[in-house]
């Protein structure tokens, strides 16, 4: 059986950036991406995957700004000293036999998402997805884990019902009552994570805490009422897309065990 290392690149190449205390410029960018392909060589000594899906964002506008133009409005754009400096890290990941994955109006957690769900639904092996995302972690509902790189440690079932006060299958709706302020998710007016979490471990799901607190006559049915609209809108938002067309075969995806490059296989 074969092993999917799925890696949420943007998500490694900021939190390394923005571990700098430098000034932003070209200098800076470059020691972080030389620090981020030591991070890459490490997640494939540790794992020892059979396939590597390495996705970054395509950047600009998404399908999501079309459901909603607000869409991480307020989120900080990428220094540019760090975007000019991607192509090459890309050459550098090539170069040690790793197919970057970038699809344009989707974002990289979409493409994870359908190369994960295509891969267990296949029953080809077991799947590891390389971030800190949360939204990520509604993987670990379809049967794979997440794996912290920074802490390196594994987040299962138990760890996100510990974290999020719900089970990985309803962390969408979790986020469709609470927001998301990072990528501009409006969710419900004063719904925290918590009342959320609450809310779903009474009512089962977002149509149940609709039909359920909201029809209370109190200020939170009022406000599940309100932005009735807006909650299902959100959890649209949140919901991470199973139908991209990546663009690879599995082929062009593995490893080479003895030449640690990619197999070359026609594009689909």
């Amino acid at each position: 059986m074969g092993k999917l290392l799925a890696i949420d690149g943007l998500n490694i190449v900021r939190r390394v950036y923005q571990a700098s205390p430098e000034a932003d410029d070209s200098a800076k960018a470059e020691s972080a991406l030389r620090f981020c392909l030591m991070s890459f060589k490490k997640l494939l000594s540790v794992h020892q995957p059979t396939h590597v899906l390495p996705a970054f964002d395509y950047g600009g506008h998404t399908w999501r700004h079309d459901l909603y133009p607000r869409y991480r409005e307020n989120r900080e754009p990428m220094p540019e000293a760090l975007r000019a400096g991607l192509p090459g890290f890309y050459a550098r990941l090539q170069e040690i036999g790793l197919h970057v994955v970038s699809v344009p109006e989707v974002e990289a957690d979409d493409v994870l998402a359908t190369a994960v769900r295509r891969w267990l639904k296949e029953q080809r092996g077991e799947a590891a997805v390389a971030s800190t995302d949360k939204d990520l972690h509604v993987l670990i509902a379809d049967g794979a884990r997440i794996w912290d790189h920074f802490k390196s440690e594994w987040h299962d079932r138990a760890w996100v019902e510990k974290k999020f006060g719900v089970a990985p299958d309803l962390l969408t709706d979790l986020i469709a009552l609470m927001g998301d302020a990072a990528d501009g998710i409006p969710g419900v007016t004063k719904i925290g994570i918590k009342t959320a979490a609450r809310l779903l471990r009474a009512y089962g799901s977002l149509e149940g805490v609709m039909d359920g607190a909201g029809i209370l006559m109190d200020p939170l049915g009022d406000r599940l009422r309100k932005d009735r609209d807006l909650a299902f809108l959100s959890r649209r938002l949140a919901q991470l897309k199973s139908d991209v067309q990546l663009g690879v075969t599995w082929k062009m995806l593995a490893q080479d065990a003895q030449q640690g490059a990619v197999r070359p296989a026609e594009i689909e």
